[in-house]
C-alpha cells in the first residue's frame, strides 16, 4: 500500500482513483464493508482503491472538550488499512487551515488535482469544507462538474449480543463495549481483536514476587484500553504470539498503583521484554478487579485466572518451565 501524509507527497499522475473518505477509526466491520465495495469498484473500472482519512478526529480541533478517545493510533490505522487491501491511503492533517477551506477547495485540491477521482464514496451524513458547509448534494454537484460519480454508503448493522436489536456498526458502539470490558463483542463489531500497543516499562515487580511476573505497558500506549478487569489475551513481542493473562486497573490489593495500568502475565515463557514495543490483543473478559485481604488469596485467584486463560485460548497446561516475562 502507498501511504501519503500530505497532498505534496502524492506523485503527479496518481490515479485515476476510486476514493472513500472518512475517519476510519478502528477500521471496524462497517469500514471493512466499505473497503470491500471500494476495491470492487476500483477493480471493475481499473482505478486505484484509495482511502482519504485524517490525522485526528475533526472534533479534536473544533471542540476538543467533546472529542472521544481514538480506538487506534494513526500507525495502527494505517496498518489495518493496508491489511484490508487498499492501494493507497492519504492521511491529511486536520488543522485550522484545512478546516477553513471551502467545499470547492476541498474537492479541487484533493479529489480532482491530487487523486484524479472517478468515484467518491461517502456516508449519508458526510460533511466537508468550512463549518461543514458541503453536503452529499454539494459533492454530487461537484461530481457532475468535475467528472466523478458519488456513491453513498449504506450503514452496516450488527446484532447486539444481548437483544434482538441490530445497531449501526460504529466507533461509538465499540468504545462503549470496550469500556464495559465486553472485548469479545467489540471484536465482532471491529472485525478484529481490540489491540493495545506499547513499550514495556519497569513496574513494581510485585508479580515476580508472587510467582506470576508481568510485563507492564507504558501509560502512553496506543489503542483504546478496555475497562478494568482481568482478560484472556494474545501477547505479541518480536513477531511471536504468546498466550497471556492481562490485568487492567490499579490493583486494589496494593496501595499506590496508578490507575489504568496494563499488566500482562505471559504463559510459560521467560523472555526479556524491557524496552520492547509489544501488542496485547484482548480475547475475553474473565472477572473484575477485587481487593484481597491476604496475599495467599490473591495468589490463589491469579492461578485460577491462568487456568481460565488456558481454556479460553486453547493453550496447553502449564509444563515444568517457570512462567516469566520481563
Amino acid at each position: 500500500m502507498q501511504f501519503f501524509q500530505s497532498l505534496g507527497e502524492i506523485p503527479a499522475g496518481f490515479g485515476p482513483s476510486a476514493v472513500a473518505i472518512g475517519k476510519f477509526d478502528g477500521v471496524h466491520a462497517g469500514h471493512r464493508r466499505v473497503i470491500a465495495e471500494l476495491r470492487d469498484v476500483a477493480a471493475r473500472d481499473a482505478l486505484q482503491a484509495t482511502i482519504v482519512t485524517f490525522d485526528r478526529h475533526p472534533v479534536a480541533l473544533l471542540r476538543p472538550e467533546s472529542c472521544p478517545p481514538p480506538l487506534v493510533s494513526n500507525a495502527q490505522k494505517v496498518e489495518l488499512l493496508a491489511e484490508a487491501g487498499v492501494d493507497a491511503t492519504v492521511m491529511l492533517a486536520f488543522d485550522r487551515a484545512f478546516s477553513e477551506q471551502s467545499p470547492l477547495e476541498f474537492v479541487e485540491r484533493i479529489l480532482v488535482d491530487a487523486l484524479r477521482a472517478k468515484v467518491v464514496m461517502v456516508g449519508a451524513d458526510f460533511r466537508f469544507g468550512n463549518r461543514g458547509s458541503g453536503t452529499v448534494d454539494t459533492l454530487r454537484e461537484f461530481g457532475q462538474r468535475f467528472g466523478f460519480a458519488v456513491q453513498v454508503i449504506d450503514d452496516v448493522v450488527e446484532p447486539e449480543s444481548d437483544s434482538r436489536v441490530s445497531r449501526r456498526a460504529s466507533s461509538t458502539w465499540i468504545r462503549e463495549l470496550l469500556a464495559a470490558g465486553r472485548v469479545a463483542e467489540a471484536a465482532v463489531v471491529l472485525g478484529h481483536e481490540p489491540t493495545v500497543r506499547g513499550e514495556v516499562v519497569m513496574g513494581a515487580q510485585r508479580g515476580r514476587a508472587l510467582g506470576f511476573p508481568t510485563a507492564n505497558l507504558s501509560p502512553r500506549s496506543e489503542g483504546f484500553i478496555p475497562g478494568d478487569g482481568v482478560y484472556a489475551a494474545w501477547f505479541t513481542a518480536d513477531g511471536v504470539r504468546y498466550g497471556a493473562a492481562v490485568s487492567i486497573g490499579n490493583n486494589p490489593t496494593f496501595d499506590g498503583v496508578p490507575e489504568k495500568q496494563v499488566e500482562a502475565h505471559v504463559l510459560d515463557e521467560t523472555i526479556d521484554l524491557y524496552g520492547k514495543v509489544v501488542e496485547v490483543a484482548f480475547v475475553k473478559y474473565i472477572r473484575g478487579q477485587v481487593k484481597y485481604s491476604t496475599i495467599e488469596a490473591l495468589i490463589e485467584q491469579i492461578a485460577d485466572d491462568e487456568l481460565k486463560v488456558r481454556v479460553i485460548l486453547g493453550y496447553p497446561e502449564k509444563g515444568a518451565g517457570q512462567s516469566a516475562t520481563a
